[in-house]
């Protein structure tokens, strides 16, 4: 036969909210309130709920790092992209003679609102250019990507 020990009784004050989930929880799981405030308070002062605890931190601080990469990389892309275009623009496009420069600039606001129309539909439709580029490229010291 075994011996039980004797349990001690404790008053603690809930919050309705609280009081509600542990009222409907018990009544699912056809326990005593005092059985599963028990067990809560049991898991909550274990030594290995520290260490779940920990666990779920270090898995959610892993995705956060994983997605900060990612945004580093996107960045990465976006800026080397706006550099290339620049010098690529800057090095084909000759200046313009005044009389055309001006005619040029009243058409600056259509062609503006152009491009933002098929950058628009660009993104809706994808794929981004970020995804046209494979995760793996590294760039070697001369600035070249390598495969």
């Amino acid at each position: 036969m075994t011996t039980r020990k004797k349990k001690t009784q404790i008053s603690v004050y809930l919050d309705p909210d609280v009081m509600t989930m542990l009222t409907d929880y018990a009544a699912r799981r056809s326990h005593s309130q005092s059985l599963v405030a028990e067990a809560a308070i049991a898991s909550f002062l274990s030594p290995d709920a520290a260490d779940r605890r920990e666990a779920a931190l270090g898995k959610r601080l892993d995705q956060i790092d994983r997605r900060m990469a990612r945004m580093e990389r996107d960045t990465g892309i976006a800026i080397e992209t706006l550099a290339v275009f620049i010098r690529f623009w800057l090095a084909t496009t000759p200046a313009l003679p005044e009389p055309a420069a001006q005619a040029a600039r009243s058409k600056a606001g259509e062609r503006y609102d152009a491009f933002v129309t098929a950058l628009g539909r660009r993104l809706a439709k994808g794929p981004r250019l970020r995804q046209e580029i494979p995760e793996d490229v590294s760039i070697d010291a001369r600035g070249s990507a390598a495969p």
